[in-house]
């Protein structure tokens, strides 16, 4: 495999992981999405922690990744917002009763995707820039760079956005040295959606899902 190509595997991983930890929370912390960089900072030592108590469970356990997943990430992560930016113009096109799954599977695979994402865990260090004024805006950016041992540096930034009906900020992205994952992501599945249709592209996440979760040789 192309020596690039693998380097750029590698650090994407790092950044979803950093991703992970820097917006994971518990409930205490739902006083914090009031602001956005608040939020994204705090979160992040909250989360380590967590990993550094449940880590001989984890390690007999993998499958725990997706509990901690579940519990700790999804209700701080718009996944119907990210669900829908996925299909883009598709999401227009397809009946709702598919719509509505695919926004459920999704939110698994999401969970599924986090969880592997974790088994990368190696303590990387998240710097942060400084939180800039959001007064009056429902999107924003936080910057951070994510510095891990003797790898190249990697600048990450998590887009958040406010919801509407509960003034709650949200993460929903993450653009790691330009690319969004996002964005990778409805590109992956945009020519399936042409050629095959929505129900292919919900078969590809349940086989995802199905698939049991592995801890990197690093987390040991």
């Amino acid at each position: 495999m192309n020596k690039r190509l693998v380097w750029f595997r590698k650090w994407v991983v790092t950044a979803l992981t950093a991703m992970i930890f820097a917006m994971s929370a518990s409930t205490s912390m739902a006083a914090e999405q009031d602001d956005p960089y608040a939020m994204i900072n705090t979160v992040a030592s909250q989360t380590f922690d967590r990993m550094k108590r449940e880590k001989l469970q984890i390690d007999g356990d993998p499958e725990l990744l997706r509990t901690v997943m579940e519990e700790e990430l999804l209700p701080y992560i718009d996944y119907r917002f990210a669900a829908f930016k996925v299909l883009g113009k598709y999401a227009s096109k397809v009946p709702r009763e598919k719509l509505l799954e695919f926004v459920s599977v999704f939110r698994e695979y999401l969970i599924t995707s986090y969880a592997v994402a974790l088994g990368y865990y190696d303590d990387q260090l998240v710097e942060f820039a400084p939180g800039l004024d959001f007064d009056g805006r429902s999107d924003v950016t936080v910057r951070a760079i994510i510095k891990d041992d003797d790898r190249p540096d990697i600048k990450v930034a998590f887009k958040v956005r406010k919801d509407r009906k509960s003034n709650q900020w949200q993460a929903y992205d993450l653009v790691a040295e330009g690319i969004s994952l996002l964005s990778s992501k409805r590109t992956e599945f945009e020519s399936i959606l042409r050629q095959d249709g929505i129900d292919k592209v919900i078969e590809i996440m349940r086989n995802d899902i199905e698939q049991p979760i592995k801890l990197n040789d690093r987390i040991k």
